[in-house]
């Protein structure tokens, strides 16, 4: 699996727990879920991401995510 891929699969996982979170524990983590969201729009224009950043340190190799 290449970074984008990853970077997708986390932000889906994220965005879903955080939205059951907010259902079963508090309604505050629907603030997270509302970072995540502009964490991923504001990639889309800059072109930065932090977990781009942690995953590259860890050794995943780049690549496009419709190949």
């Amino acid at each position: 699996m290449n970074i984008d891929r990853i970077v997708f699969a986390f932000a889906g996982t994220m965005v879903l727990l955080t939205l059951l979170l907010s259902v079963v524990h508090s309604h505050y983590w629907l603030w997270f879920t509302a970072f995540v969201g502009s964490n991923v729009l504001q990639s889309a224009f800059t072109g930065f991401c932090p977990l781009v950043f942690v995953l590259r340190r860890l050794g995943v190799k780049p690549g496009r995510a419709f190949e």
